[in-house]
């Protein structure tokens, strides 16, 4: 099976969901107009990413009105969807958190495991820890969902390869200090689990952070088929081949050779 992606690197206007929910819209009717299957924005989209404080008054249950909107979105244009946004799970209880949804509506979401609170991010300040590993299945495929610095860690991209991902998809606000590691990241997950990645990033520039954009797909083996530009908004598309996956599986059997007891010996030192 192939399926046609649409990275939309885009750059939100801080505190105004209308205003991009808007410009959401017509992206994901101008990615259609090319045939896209799927499309997807970065991490916090909805809201803009450098909101501090901001982020309570901003969040919304799920699905709330702007999952509603972007279902509606998603049916009108007969394409899936996979967006950030500021989660309330409770009174004050906030998550960074991965929505998709789909022509018939809200699939599934992803709380962002891992939160940057060091050098200038503050995300344990406002958002509580995902726990639950995410693998959607859907028509267009067995998609999982990671967010940002979760890349960081080899382990959340292997699990969710074990777990049957075809295609990891991984939304992120990253800025440019940060490019070399995504960069390096980015292709790693994909080689090392053979599986399908697609990374899309915020560009833009917020309280002194500036977004890289950078946004790609990667294949099993490495192989980059297609990038979206650096530091400004862009609409790309790319073709993955589900068939390929047996081949690199073959090709490089890491998943067949994988040692599941070192993950114990893991555990357990890390406690220490």
């Amino acid at each position: 099976m192939k399926l046609k992606i649409a990275l939309a690197q885009m750059a939100p206007k801080l505190e105004n969901k209308e205003k991009n929910l808007q410009k959401m819209d017509n992206i994901i009717a101008e990615a259609t107009s090319k045939e896209a299957q799927l499309v997807i924005f970065p991490e916090l989209i909805l809201t803009g990413y450098s909101l501090r404080d901001k982020y309570y008054s901003l969040a919304e249950s799920i699905p709330g009105s702007s999952v509603k909107k972007i279902e509606k979105s998603a049916n009108k244009n007969n394409t899936y969807v996979i967006f950030g946004m500021v989660e309330e799970a409770g009174e004050g209880i906030l998550y960074n958190t991965s929505v998709m949804v789909g022509p018939q509506g809200y699939i599934g979401k992803y709380r962002k495991k891992y939160l940057p609170t060091h050098l200038v991010f503050e995300e344990k300040r406002y958002f509580r820890t995902g726990y639950e590993t995410q693998v959607l299945e859907t028509e267009i495929g067995k998609i999982g969902l990671m967010t940002c610095y979760d890349i960081f860690f080899p382990e959340v991209a292997r699990l969710l390869t074990v777990m049957g991902a075809q295609l990891i998809v991984c939304i992120s606000a990253s800025p440019g200090t940060r490019r070399a590691y995504f960069e390096t990241f980015i292709s790693s997950r994909a080689m090392e689990n053979t599986v399908f990645l697609a990374y899309v990033n915020l560009v833009g520039i917020e309280g002194g952070l500036v977004f890289w954009g950078g946004s790609r797909i990667v294949g099993p083996d490495g192989t980059i088929i297609t990038k979206a530009k650096y530091d400004e908004e862009d609409l790309v598309t790319g073709t993955i081949d589900y068939s390929d996956l047996r081949a690199s599986r073959i090709a490089a059997p890491v998943l067949r050779d994988l040692r599941p007891e070192l993950y114990e010996e893991l555990y357990q030192l890390s406690k220490k």
